[in-house]
């Protein structure tokens, strides 16, 4: 736990709040309201409270910047306003990763999730939770499957319109939204209709969308596992191949919470899947969520990298363009896994990539040729690990006939730092 100085008692109380404001609350929670010294949370939830003697801190700069402010008044009557339930997507859960439970109390509300879930008799433990408050709308992508009730976090009253586009693209223009308007409050109000016939007026900006995932005549289905197919991809030639891009996730062994580094990376296709597979809807405490860098060299690739990633859900992935090892430079932390594609196993390259790993982390790197094949042997023979040659054919014409056409062979590498 990432505490800013030794704990002195509970002396920070979290407060859910709903579109009913104050008057929605017990007694006892707003005797702790109109108490406070100092009442922190964002202007919606601040214009909701009565004039009182409390000083008064916003969100601005920061939930980190709030968190130091924060802990300058350690144990004197400190009241921090969040929307709804505050541990999920909310102000409780950032400063979870700052103060303690001895430090910390936390009063919900019923959050937009579970309101929601309600509005729409959706058993919550079915529902995919999303957030795109603050968030790339794309982040959708990956969570859009035949069959899924998705209820998402709006960003603004844009977003509706914005998820049918994105749902229409991806072939479920059948898909029924709902908007739900000011959940919990004295404006509740719900709009409905399908992604392809959408043309409802901008929502409010407090809203929640409900989603019916319904699948057209030819939908572009992205299941989690790793090997889509090629075409998915956008790329000037540098792509690594679908079988031997599952092969390659599966050696990296993605883990929620971990953080990659994909060097030389072409198009992105390693990160992009590895960080889709590391990304089951859930955090890690220690970690947060997962993280992927890509770094490249060619800045026309890397623009390729971004648009890849957006349109197959994990906008996330943090493109650096550079030559390897000098862009490491440019990457706080230490990764849990390292690829380092076929055409960037020069000299010296696995052992820096080595020393940045973090212990127990993974390296994996393909070549398709002899003299990269001649540095991972070396690299093994110091360092233990796996060698195994990937051979794939695939079949094609041969005259009027089908044959199998051999595509190059790849010579992986595969160890775990000790």
């Amino acid at each position: 736990m990432n505490t800013l100085s030794e704990s002195t008692g509970p002396w920070i109380t979290v407060v859910g709040i709903g579109d009913d404001g104050v008057d929605g609350l017990a007694p006892c929670v707003r005797a702790l309201i109109e108490g406070a010294e100092l009442l922190v949370g964002g202007e919606r939830h601040q214009a909701m409270v009565p004039e009182s003697p409390a000083e008064r801190l916003t969100w601005q700069g920061g939930v980190h910047r709030a968190a130091e402010v924060i802990a300058r008044w350690r144990g004197r009557r400190v009241v921090v306003l969040a929307t709804g339930d505050p541990m999920w997507f909310g102000g409780g859960a950032n400063l979870a990763r700052v103060f303690g439970p001895d430090e910390m109390t936390v009063l919900p509300h019923p959050g937009a999730f579970s309101l929601a879930a309600a509005r729409m008799l959706w058993p919550l433990a079915d529902v995919g939770c999303v957030s795109v408050h603050g968030r790339p709308l794309e982040t959708l992508n990956l969570h859009i499957q035949p069959g899924a009730r998705l209820l998402v976090l709006s960003r603004d009253g844009a977003t509706p319109a914005g998820a049918a586009a994105l749902l229409v693209e991806r072939g479920f223009g059948p898909s029924a939204l709902t908007v739900l308007e000011h959940l919990g409050g004295p404006g509740e109000r719900r709009s409905t209709g399908t992604a392809e016939t959408w043309a409802h007026p901008r929502a409010a900006d407090l809203n929640t969308l409900a989603i019916d995932c319904r699948p057209g005549p030819r939908p572009k289905l992205l299941p989690r596992v790793p090997g889509l197919p090629d075409e998915l991809f956008e790329s000037d030639g540098q792509l690594t191949k679908r079988e031997v891009r599952a092969a390659t996730i599966a050696a990296l062994a993605p883990q929620p919470g971990q953080m990659l580094w994909d060097v030389g990376a072409g198009c992105g296709s390693i990160a992009i899947e590895w960080l889709r597979a590391a990304m089951p809807g859930f955090r890690v405490a220690a970690g947060g969520e997962a993280q992927a860098f890509a770094v490249e060299r060619d800045p026309g690739r890397c623009a390729i990298i971004a648009r890849n990633a957006a349109a197959l859900g994990v906008p996330q992935v943090q493109v650096v363009q550079g030559i390897a090892p000098e862009a490491f430079g440019r990457i706080e932390g230490a990764p849990d896994a390292i690829f380092v594609g076929g055409g960037s196993t020069g000299a010296g390259l696995l052992q820096r990539c080595w020393e940045r790993l973090r212990s127990g982390g993974r390296l994996v790197a393909n070549t398709v040729s002899l003299e990269g094949g001649s540095r991972l042997l070396d690299f093994r023979q110091e360092h233990g690990g796996e060698l195994v040659r990937i051979a794939v054919a695939r079949a094609g014409p041969v005259g009027q006939l089908t044959g199998m056409r051999a595509l190059m062979d790849i010579m992986q590498y595969a160890g775990a730092k000790p």
